[in-house]
This record gives structure tokens, C-alpha cells and sequence, in this order.
């Protein structure tokens, strides 16, 4: 989402600069393609260290930023300290995941929430967050309400879109026949996303569906991960699902789906790929973590997390619809995204949010 907003931010009315704490993740490059510099600290991952957070602060100063907008939890912290160490005027916070449980939360991350949450009437001026569900949950952690701007994600309808080669294409890839049912869940593999009610919601639908092929990609999904091959081989689905790995091209395999799911548990915000896949005009089944219920509208199907009956029954609601009707389901999908989530309105409402605090520290009206 980063990438996104600032591949859409003018260089006319911005200058923006990227600085991570740590080191080069897969998106860097990408935004140091858009002729915006990034700058790494090396701070080792977990609880941000002293040094880093006063390297940090001297660098602010000598860029002397009028807005520093930082992004989750270990950002907003050290990020935040160090802008007010340097002197920077307008500090803005990002937060992004919507539930906060300390039982299934690193310690560090633990911390870093309590934390922010006694620091967020004095650091930042505002606290920005993708989800209702988002600004619900921390304010009951112990942030402050009054700081709160809710501005959902955006998502490009330009590279996200209906394909119809790529339909064909990637079930050769992948070896299904050609008129396959796909059903495609895009997450990483990760106790949050829930693959085993997915799969369990898998082996229920090809009792009764045989034809019906699944696919799962994202960071771990690999072919060798031995608790989805266990789940897989135990609802006798081993040979009807491909797990893929870490994908780039998302876009691609989006296309290629009939039916689209997040199968999360807890602690989804506002789900991103539920977005790519809606704009590329496919219909979508999200359980009722986070925002997904308020991103498919009535375009989708929701159902109760951890319920792999109720997950099951309303993927195979979606795959028996005639497939016209499922079509005109996956374009009123895509029709949702663009009147309420395109990227360029999402940026331009980032852009009027800043030059409204800048008028507003100033004095001077927007």
C-alpha cells in the first residue's frame, strides 16, 4: 500500500523519502524505481534499539521534513520519537492490522502497542488506519480516539483487471483441465489466514464437487510445507491443490480464479488481496475478521471464522451459480472497487489529509 500511494503522488506538490528501520525488504527497490530515495537503518528486528532510533533522529533533522508519516507499530514508536527528537512539526501514525491479542502477538509487538498506546496523545497529531474495525479495537487498547482518520486501502485498476488468457494459461501451468473451477486463496502461511479451515472448507466442497481444483500461494505456501501437505493428504485433496509459494504475479492468478477467500481467524484488517482479486471481477468469500464484510458489500459471501461448514457451503453458493451470473457477481466486484477504493482517489484523499494538517499547523486555511 505504500508503494501504491506514492507511485500516485505528485512530485509537484511532494518531495517524499522513505526510511526503514531495518533492512531491504522486496519493496524498497520497487519504490526506489519511482526516483524516491529509501534509506535502511539495519536495526535488528524486534524492540527498536536506542542507537538506531538517534541515527534516525539526526537524519530527520538534516532532511527537515514538514510531515513524517510512519507505518505500524515499531515505526510509530521509534519513528515517532525520533521525528519529535529532531524537531519535526507534524507527526502522523499508521496503523494497519485491526485486533490487537497479546496470546498470539510477538512480545516485542505486545509492547510496542501498549506503548503507542500511552504515547499516542503526545507524539503524533493523527493516527491513521485502514479499518473501522482498526480505530475500534485500538481505541479500546487505550489510544486515543480523537486522533483517529480513517482513509481505506486503494487498489489499481489498471494492473488489477478480468483476463481471460490468463484463465486459460494458468490452469495449463498448473495442470488442471481447462474448464476447472478454480478457487484461489492468496495469504501467507500463518495461523491469522487459517489455511487448515480452508482446506478443511476444501475437502467438503470436492466431496461433492470433484471438478472443483484449489490453489493457495503466498509467503511459505510451498509444495513441501508438511502441515499443509498433512492437512491436504487427511481431506483427500492432495492431487485437487496446488500450493505455489510466494508469487509476483498475483495479478495473473487473480484472473484465473472463479471464486476468491480469506479464510483469516483473527486479526485481519482491512484484506487487501480480497481488493486485488474484486477488481479483477472476481466474487469473493471473506469470514468476518476485519473489514472483509465491508469491502465485498453485497458483492460476496460472509461467514463466521473458523467455520469450514459455513465457508464451504457459501463457495460452492458461488461456484454453482450459472457462470454468467457469477460473471456479472465478479463485475459488480470490480464496479465496488472503482467507485470506493481506486488507488488515485485513495491517494488523492492521503494528499488532501496532509496539505490539511500543513494549512492547519499553519494557520492558513486549505
Amino acid at each position: 500500500m505504500l508503494f501504491k500511494l506514492l507511485s500516485r503522488t505528485s512530485p509537484d506538490r511532494f518531495r517524499p523519502s522513505v526510511w526503514c528501520l531495518t533492512d531491504d525488504g522486496p519493496v524498497a527497490d520497487r519504490i526506489r524505481e519511482l526516483n524516491i530515495p529509501v534509506t535502511c537503518l539495519g536495526m535488528r528486528r524486534g524492540l527498536p534499539d536506542m542507537a538506531g532510533v538517534l541515527r534516525l533522529s539526526a537524519q530527520l533533522r538534516a532532511f527537515r521534513p514538514e510531515i513524517v508519516q510512519t507505518w505500524l507499530y515499531h515505526a510509530d514508536v521509534a519513528g515517532g520519537i525520533a521525528a519529535r527528537m529532531a524537531g519535526c512539526r507534524t507527526v502522523v501514525w499508521n496503523i494497519r492490522n485491526s485486533s490487537f491479542d497479546p496470546s498470539r502477538a510477538k512480545r516485542a509487538t505486545v509492547l510496542l502497542a501498549r506503548v503507542g498506546a500511552r504515547l499516542s496523545r503526545s507524539i503524533p497529531d493523527a493516527i491513521l488506519c485502514c479499518s473501522e474495525v482498526a480505530k475500534r479495537e485500538h481505541i479500546a487498547l487505550g489510544y486515543a480516539s480523537e486522533r483517529f482518520v480513517l482513509l481505506p486501502n486503494g487498489f489499481d485498476i489498471r494492473q488489477l483487471k478480468p483476463d481471460p488468457d490468463a484463465r486459460v494459461a494458468v490452469r495449463s501451468e498448473l495442470k488442471f483441465p481447462a474448464e476447472t473451477p478454480l478457487v484461489g486463496m492468496v495469504a501467507r502461511f500463518d495461523p491469522q489466514k487459517d489455511h487448515d479451515n480452508f482446506l478443511r472448507a476444501a475437502a467438503r466442497i470436492a466431496a461433492v464437487r470433484p471438478d472443483v481444483g484449489f490453489v493457495c500461494c503466498g509467503d511459505g505456501v510451498d509444495p513441501d510445507q508438511p502441515a499443509l501437505r498433512s492437512r491436504a493428504a487427511s481431506g483427500g485433496i492432495g492431487e485437487r491443490v496446488r500450493f505455489l509459494g510466494r508469487r509476483s504475479d498475483i495479478p495473473r492468478l487473480n484472473a484465473a480464479f472463479d471464486v476468491a477467500v480469506s479464510s483469516s481467524r483473527y486479526g485481519e484488517g482491512f484484506p487487501n488481496v480480497i481488493g486485488e482479486a474484486m477488481a479483477c471481477g472476481v466474487p469473493c468469500v471473506v469470514t468476518e475478521s476485519g473489514d472483509g464484510p465491508f469491502l465485498v458489500g453485497d458483492t460476496g459471501k460472509v461467514v463466521p471464522t473458523g467455520n469450514d461448514a459455513a465457508l464451504a457451503d457459501a463457495l460452492l453458493e458461488l461456484l454453482s451459480l450459472p457462470p454468467e451470473r457469477r460473471a456479472e457477481r465478479g463485475q459488480a466486484a470490480r464496479q465496488r472497487v472503482i467507485d470506493h477504493f481506486e488507488i488515485g482517489a485513495v491517494a488523492e484523499r492521503y494528499a488532501e489529509f496532509y496539505v490539511s494538517l500543513l494549512s492547519r499547523r499553519s494557520g492558513v486555511p486549505a
